[in-house]
């Protein structure tokens, strides 16, 4: 473990928002036993990995900043399924390549997400018809109320639609997670319609892995959704609000005033919308904002609000809420932030 020294450089170099402050100390770990430490030495402590879910307030944190840099991967296979144990600080995409290129199947439409491993059962990451609570068996943690490492399983981690006990909570923090996956070539059955198209199959069809794979990218990037140093469209958190889960009556509201939305079932007899086609319809197209040089959407997709150089958070929380009031004006729906804010609200 090594401590950087005073000052501590801008927080925005370690997000992909290139977005925010200083902390008070900073604090690299590469081991289990570092982390540990250097979370109790803390009186208030913000764990950092690949910094891509995260808005940071422009006044940075006062505590201390571990920043997860643990990596590696054990795989243990039993007939045909098998254990990946990922260190948190593995950077994800690389899991995602490592399964495919093993004919590891199960998080093969997760491909090209950034930010870490460790942040994935915090959210719950899910994209183009999978989530990790699938596949997630136990993930490895230290409780900070009780002092110890120990292994949740699965049923523990109160996974929901991009939520678990992990967010929001600070007593919890993320060592490692295992994944069970399917020695398989093919992919889990293509649930997401545009995946599908894409693809040439049928929803409910499954595909070779290295296929989705590359599919996935491909429609990621071309929705800024792939980090790229010289694309601006691509310095957000990805997507910035999740898909609103409303009542039957809301949707109503929502054709009445927009045609027919994109909509899912969701439990309990509940509706999930679009919160892009909300957006959108609500007046805010792709780039609105200051594409110029501050803040602005995507010009690729509406559920990036981007940094385009000169941006602050203050700006771009400015237009988050500016966004949120908007299609609740119109529409009666309201949006929620999937990133976490730090030192700062929406």
């Amino acid at each position: 473990m090594s401590e950087a020294a005073a000052p501590v450089p801008s927080l925005a170099d370690l997000t992909t928002l290139r977005l925010g402050g200083p902390a008070d100390h900073l604090v690299e770990v590469t081991s289990e036993e570092a982390t540990v430490k250097a979370v109790k030495d803390a009186d208030r402590v913000l764990v950092l990995a690949g910094g891509s879910n995260v808005v940071i307030a422009d006044e940075g944190f006062p505590g201390t900043v571990v920043l997860m840099r643990q990596r590696g991967t054990a795989a243990h296979r039993a007939d045909e399924v098998v254990r990946l144990t990922v260190q948190a600080g593995q950077p994800w995409d690389e899991v995602a390549a490592e399964a495919v290129a093993n004919g590891w199947s199960g998080i093969e439409s997760l491909s090209g997400i950034p930010g870490s491993a460790g942040a994935t059962p915090i959210q719950n990451v899910g994209a183009y018809g999978q989530e990790v609570a699938e596949t997630i068996t136990a993930v490895r943690v230290y409780d900070r109320v009780r002092d110890e490492v120990v292994e949740l399983p699965r049923e523990a981690c109160g996974f929901a639609y991009r939520t678990s006990v992990f967010k929001h909570d600070e007593r919890f923090v993320v060592l490692a997670v295992t994944f069970e996956l399917a020695v398989s070539p093919l992919s889990t059955p293509i649930r997401y319609a545009e995946l599908a198209r894409t693809l040439g199959v049928e929803q409910g069809e499954a595909a070779p892995l290295r296929e989705v794979r590359e599919a996935v990218l491909k429609l990621r990037a071309g929705k800024g959704m792939v980090l790229d140093p010289s694309d601006r469209d691509t310095f957000s958190v990805g997507s910035f609000f999740t898909n609103p889960v409303v009542a039957a009556e809301a949707v109503a509201k929502v054709r009445a005033e927009a045609g027919e939305p994109p909509a899912w079932p969701a439990p309990d007899g509940m509706v999930k919308l679009s919160a892009a086609w909300l957006i959108e319809r609500a007046g805010f197209g792709k780039g609105y904002g200051d594409p110029a040089g501050g803040v602005a959407l995507s010009g690729k997709h509406t559920l990036a609000l981007t940094n385009r150089g000169t941006g602050t958070t203050t700006a771009l929380l400015g237009l988050a809420r500016e966004i949120r009031h908007g299609v609740q004006a119109k529409f009666g729906v309201e949006l929620h932030p999937e990133p976490v804010l730090v030192n700062c609200r929406l």
